[in-house]
């Protein structure tokens, strides 16, 4: 009997993703778990947040591991623990070698961060380090090492000159550093090939995996970082949001010089990803993709008018821009309802809050992810696709094989997906976006005529089944095991022979005179 073939094993990471939270990007690693069967995958997430109890999907039998890490903020209880044994000398010897560590990965990581972009290595070398030794993080000098760094720093082409940097905002910026750089004390599965998805805090992991453990990574680029600060950092001073949009910038660009592919989602990232380093000969452009059977595009909805817009509901996920349009949807088509899908528990407040701010109360609906994705798009007539800055365009492509008229904004690579199947207008212009709802709302012919064109175009060119072949593809040739070592036999006579090698007559002749 054969023994059954081992399978590579794949480490998928995310952000506080798949398994243990259901979004558009979750359902997408599902489709490649589920759909690459001949891989064994191990699921790891690492967050900032408190790690779920349990996922929330069923695993597959292909899937070995599922752990959730949440990045502490304690670092000084990384590293080893001391030897009571250790003579005094030694000891003392150690500390001073390690806080010389420290000082120096600290000097490099502040320096290429506030330093040119030809400074980019100078990052890399710092992040390495400190993934290379992570017990130096508790004693990484950082304030020090930006304030000495911000003295000589530039600003990058475009941008206002540096903003004042005081101590207490450098203590700031190194607490969040500091923080932030606990990814890297992350352990990852035993694997052949580590694919990071998302943003930041995974591609740290990512990198401390492949610098430590030599495991090549493949990079999906979903999120492109946000070159803005993010809402919840508005409390904190220019001079440390200016450190923490470089850092994660740094970051990235070390990401695409470590991944040994790098597979874009979109045209938009594909080139974002070449304006900040990324060769070409690396870059795989893999659009995103769903499954048609989930998205059945069924008939509008026998109802007063709806609109359905599908999102987290945080503060940084388009919501605030719809209900400043969706008011004068209201007042131009009165008794039209807003239906907000896929709300997680933790935004929930902050939903209604915004809505009581603008008196929405009566016409907005709240419903967390359908199970069945059936379910998420056929309240509705019109589908407002207003996403965050970051967000990739999952939603855009459920709501287009849906079979909805969609009204998008402008951002990101919803053009390049939407294309001619739909309705796209600027963003920050509340009343065009509204405007372009209305219209729809009062044509149903044109309606209809944009929804059967959005699922044709999504059929054609943003299937699931396209998306798992590509990757199979490129586990296959990242993840497979080197080809076994060629060996040559050297004849001192070349052969064919019609009578044996010299050697050969030679040793025979011998062990006959014996």
């Amino acid at each position: 009997m054969n023994p059954t073939p081992p399978r590579e094993r794949i480490c998928m990471l995310t952000g506080g993703g798949y398994p243990y939270r259901r979004d558009a990007l979750s359902g997408w690693c599902r489709t490649l778990v589920e759909g690459l069967r001949r891989f064994r995958f191990e699921l790891l997430t690492v967050t900032d947040r408190e790690p779920p109890s349990a996922p929330a999907y069923p695993l597959p039998m292909n899937v070995g591991s599922a752990r959730a890490v949440a990045v502490g903020r304690d670092a000084a209880k990384i590293g080893k623990p001391e030897n009571r044994n250790e003579r005094r000398s030694e000891r003392n010897e150690r500390r001073r070698a390690e806080a010389e560590l420290s000082k120096n990965a600290a000097t490099l990581l502040c320096r290429g961060l506030i330093g040119e972009r030809s400074d980019e290595q100078t990052f890399a070398d710092g992040l390495r380090r400190v993934a290379e030794r992570p017990s130096a993080l508790s004693a990484l000098p950082l304030a020090d090492a930006l304030v000495e760094a911000w003295r000589t720093g530039h600003a990058e082409d475009g941008d206002p000159p540096l903003p004042r940097l005081s101590m207490r905002d450098a203590r700031t910026a190194a607490t969040l550093l500091r923080h932030a750089l606990g990814a890297l004390t992350v352990d990852l599965p035993e694997s052949d090939l580590v694919h990071c998805i998302g943003g930041t805090t995974p591609l740290l992991t990512a990198l401390a995996g492949r610098w430590r453990q030599g495991v090549p990574l493949l990079l999906t680029e979903a999120r492109t970082p946000v070159a803005r600060h993010k809402p919840h950092e508005e409390r904190l001073s220019p001079a440390v949001r200016t450190v923490l949009r470089r850092f994660r910038g740094s970051v990235a660009r070390t990401g695409y010089a470590e991944a040994g592919l790098i597979a874009p989602l979109s045209a938009y990232h594909h080139s974002w990803a070449l304006r900040h380093g990324a060769q070409a000969a690396k870059l795989v452009q893999v659009p995103a993709g769903v499954d048609p059977s989930e998205y059945p595009g069924v008939a509008e909805p026998e109802s007063d008018p709806a609109v359905v817009w599908a999102g987290s509901g945080g503060p940084d996920s388009g919501l605030a821009a719809l209900l400043a349009a969706f008011e004068q949807v209201v007042a131009a088509v009165p008794g039209t309802v807003l239906h907000l899908v896929g709300v997680t528990a933790a935004h929930e407040d902050y939903c209604a809050e915004l809505i009581e701010r603008t008196g929405l109360g009566r016409t907005v609906r709240l419903h967390p992810l359908p199970a069945d994705p059936r379910d998420r798009y056929t309240l509705g007539h019109v589908v407002a696709h207003v996403p965050g800055p970051a967000d990739p365009p999952y939603r855009l492509v459920e709501a287009m094989m849906s079979g909805r008229a969609v009204v998008g904004v402008d951002v990101g690579p919803a053009a390049e997906t939407l294309g001619d199947a739909g309705v796209l207008v600027q963003p920050g212009d509340p009343a065009e976006l509204a405007i372009a709802v209305v219209g729809l709302l009062r044509a149903p012919n044109r309606r209809r005529a944009l929804g059967d064109a959005a699922r044709r175009r999504a059929l054609t060119h943003y299937t699931n089944d396209r998306v798992v072949r590509v990757y199979g593809e490129l586990y296959a040739d990242l993840a497979a095991p080197p080809p076994a070592a060629s060996f040559e036999l050297a004849l001192a006579v070349p052969a064919p022979r019609c009578e044996p090698p010299v050697t050969l007559r030679w040793l025979v002749s011998e062990r006959q005179d014996g």
